[in-house]
């Protein structure tokens, strides 16, 4: 539907790309990535936390960081701690044991520092030269950073605000004011806010949403909020309950108006799943909201002051190297080794050496773990129903302009028919601070028609999708602000789709095969494919290893204690 507004744009594109020097840097082979545009110079810039107001038509925010949320009383948030602490003052085993783990990224790394904590050796494996896996990060040539993905921490997120706490690393948290911006369709240029005021969950919620007159009538308010009311009462079994059902057909279902599902749903299924709510799983919004609406900083947002690979992904592995545990680089599985009990018995790399140890966990995406499943556990249930978990294409822009653009210190839903979320890096993020000049980060979405269109053309439609947001500063032409360069980060299969039915596919950490576990936010844990997720998948693959071992006499030592040749970081 898109196909003439690209072409219109895509000459202007076409003439500043014959005009540019190309760049290029080392993009991980999981995602597909370019970068162009005219070169620039970078300037240090010292972050300050200026208190100007910032905004267009009736936004008014603030451009500062905010105070840390005290969520450390909450439920949540004591749950994670007192798991962390089970990790941590669990029975020493017998004998450590060295565990083998495919994948660096979050759930990876979370499975072998709570290891690590429960007094055994983790050995992560990495196929790439990368940390982070979904949130992997690289810099271009101009030193700036590439990242996959535009990554937002929830105040609803407490194993990942323990794992901030633990590493001692809290600080780099920015938080934001405690708001939700929606982008007006009808009215370029402004912005609608859902303010949570400072009171208890769900009042607060209930008191943001009643506020807002800009996007829902009165009536919508209240029978969405009737809509609700089971999801509130019912909790973690009711959400659950509703993974047959799309957020559309709930919606029916619900008698919640049409207009509420336009108005706030599209832009959240975006955000949270990457697709429309026509094909999304209830569950997935349903989680999300019970957060939200549970906890009194639950929809709080914070971004990262850099990138998750230097500020989150290096603690973690420090902490588990710190005690033992090591991490190799360029490491590919190419397949899971089979014991004569049926279990697993080694990880043999795509160069043909065999890395043996006592335990082995993939916390692989689970389109590459479907791909290494051995033959003989390919009929078991628990491998089988992996087939439902399907990953889904996303694309991340980056867009550094020639000049700073009047937006706010804040992540704003498009609301946009290709952009999902976006932000202004350099005011949202000390590292990438500029007072001059802007680069947004924006998450294209559904990505699905748009996977195999070339980098002109999607930043042609994007450009086209910029001039509505900010229609006094940017044109698809460029006779306003100027594309510097810009930066596509093609990710074909990202975060599996989460369509009705997925709940019962997802595996538990605990596989039926002696001396296999898994992590990963696809696994079965109560939040969503989600850096949460990924960090609560780690800790309970850890705790699974040490129900199963750490009280029992430890199992023979593996013929080989080191592995053999690899690059260690």
């Amino acid at each position: 539907m898109f196909s003439a507004p690209v072409a219109a744009a895509g000459s202007s594109l076409a003439s500043l790309g014959q005009a540019a020097k190309q760049h290029t840097c080392h993009a991980p082979p999981c995602s597909r990535h370019s970068l162009r545009g005219q070169p620039r110079q970078m300037r240090p810039a010292p972050f300050g936390r200026s208190r100007h107001a910032c905004g267009r038509g009736k936004m008014q925010v603030v451009c500062a960081d905010f105070p840390r949320p005290d969520f450390y009383n909450t439920d949540g948030f004591q749950d994670a701690e007192a798991l962390s602490k089970e990790l941590m003052t669990a029975p020493r085993p017998e004998r450590p044991l060295r565990v083998v783990i495919a994948g660096a990224g979050l759930a990876g790394l979370s499975t072998a520092k709570y290891l690590s904590d429960a007094g055994h050796i983790p050995i992560v494996l990495e196929a790439r030269n990368l940390l982070g896996g979904k949130v992997a990060a690289w810099k271009d040539k101009d030193g700036d950073w590439i990242e996959t993905g535009l990554h937002i921490f929830f105040g609803a997120y407490p194993n990942m605000m323990n794992v901030f706490r633990e590493l001692g690393i809290e600080d780099r948290l920015q938080w934001k004011e405690h708001s939700m911006i929606f982008a007006m369709p009808d009215s370029p240029g402004e912005f609608s806010r859902f303010d949570f005021p400072d009171l208890p969950a769900p009042l607060n919620g209930v008191v943001a949403i009643l506020r807002n007159n800009q996007m829902l009538t009165w009536e919508e308010k209240i029978k969405f909020a009737i809509g609700l009311l089971p999801a509130i009462i019912g909790g973690q079994d009711y959400v659950e309950s509703q993974d047959h059902l799309t957020v559309k057909e709930w919606m029916e279902k619900q008698g919640v108006p049409r207009r509420v599902n336009d108005e706030v749903f599209i832009a959240m299924a975006k955000a949270l799943n990457f697709c429309d709510p026509d094909e999304l799983s209830m569950v997935c919004v349903l989680i999300a909201l019970n957060r939200f609406l549970q906890e009194r900083h639950g929809s709080k947002m914070a971004f990262l002051d850099g990138a998750p690979p230097e500020r989150l992904c290096t603690p973690l592995v420090e902490a588990f190297q710190a005690k033992g545990g090591e991490l190799h680089y360029n490491a590919r599985i190419k397949q899971i080794l089979v014991g004569e009990d049926g279990g697993a018995s080694g990880f043999q790399l795509v160069d043909g050496r065999v890395i043996e140890a006592d335990l082995y966990v993939s916390a692989a995406p689970v389109d590459i773990l479907k791909k290494l499943v051995p033959d003989p556990w390919k009929q078991n249930e628990y491998f089988t129903k992996l087939e439902k978990l399907k990953g889904l294409p996303v694309i991340n822009i980056h867009i550094w302009f020639d000049k700073k653009l009047t937006t706010v210190d804040h992540l704003l839903f498009s609301r946009s028919d290709l952009l999902s979320v976006y932000a202004d890096m350099s005011t949202t993020c000390k590292e990438y601070k500029d007072d001059k000049k802007s680069m947004l980060e924006l998450v294209f979405a559904p990505a699905d028609k748009w996977i195999g269109r070339s980098d002109d053309d999607i930043i042609a439609a994007t450009m086209q999708e910029l001039e509505r947001l900010f229609p006094t500063e940017i044109k698809a032409d460029q006779s306003l602000a100027k594309i510097e360069k810009f930066a596509v980060v093609k990710t074909p299969m990202s975060v599996y789709r989460t369509v009705p039915g997925c709940e019962a596919a997802r595996p538990s950490q605990r596989s039926p095969y002696p001396r296999f576990y898994m992590a990963g936010d696809y696994t079965k844990q109560k939040y969503l494919a989600s850096m949460e997720g990924a960090i609560l998948s780690g800790k309970l693959c850890a705790q699974a290893i040490v129900q199963d071992y750490n009280t029992k006499p430890a199992p023979a030592a593996p013929k080989q204690d080191k592995v053999p040749e690899l690059a260690t970081a």
